[in-house]
């Protein structure tokens, strides 16, 4: 004898199952995940209180990006190396309050760097390593030793700082005038090659810019220790 059993089914508290609606809620899971996005827009720390960690507001994330021009790298107290800066480099170059650009080339930089130098006041020094070269020839031929002193001069008084050197990739004239700049400081040549090597990239340093700065006059470039950086002054002793 076959029993007939009644099968039961759960039935919800509410009745919308006799609409068809869908009863989940997906209004405050949208709202957790809003909540969970406006948190990208601050920055928090851990503050321990009584009742455990929290997370305390500190203050809104930038509302631009902060990018160092390439090869950047501060070399003494305001006294910075880098290669050519782009636009969007400009606000951390705000951030250095800059007093001085010094320019390593035989051709002028971007309008964008004689625009952003001209808006902020910012003294823009052309210095070309070989200013006699022509448009066909290697900007590397007859490196003179007269454009990296006047180069010198300037970085070493104080009333051009804050000061950067740059140069189109800020490797290997940037490299010749930091390492000159290093031999007057009193480094041995080994750290002075290393230093330079260390911007030069997968392809190395140039024997050329080494021998020049091994063969640099330091006597050549004046100091007055009543002009020069406390960091010079300190070298010197």
């Amino acid at each position: 004898m076959t029993s007939n059993v009644a099968e039961y089914e759960h039935v919800p508290d509410d009745e919308s199952y006799l609409t068809g609606e869908d009863v989940s809620m997906p209004e405050e899971e949208e709202e957790e995940e809003e909540e969970e996005d406006d948190d990208d827009d601050h920055i928090y720390i851990n503050e321990e209180t009584e009742s455990g960690r929290e997370k305390v507001l500190v203050s809104h994330a930038p509302l631009e990006r902060i990018v160092p021009p390439l090869n950047f790298c501060p070399v003494e107290r305001y006294l910075y190396r880098s290669g050519q800066p782009s636009p969007v480099n400009f606000p951390f170059l705000l951030n250095l309050k800059l007093k001085t650009i010094i320019w390593l080339s035989n051709e002028e930089p971007q309008d964008t760097l004689l625009e952003f130098c001209d808006s902020h006041r910012i003294n823009l020094q052309f210095a070309a390593i070989n200013p006699d070269a022509g448009e066909d020839d290697n900007p590397w031929d007859g490196l003179t030793e007269h454009s990296i002193i006047n180069v010198l001069q300037t970085i070493v008084t104080q009333e051009n700082y804050p000061l950067l050197v740059c140069c189109g990739m800020g490797r290997h004239r940037t490299g010749t005038v930091i390492g000159c700049l290093r031999r007057i400081m009193g480094w041995n040549l080994a750290s002075v090659s290393e230093e330079y090597r260390r911007f030069t990239g997968s392809r190395g340093g140039r024997i050329l810019v080494e021998l020049l700065i091994e063969a640099f006059d330091t006597k050549l470039v004046k100091i007055d220790k009543n002009k020069a950086p406390s960091w010079l002054l300190t070298a010197l002793e």
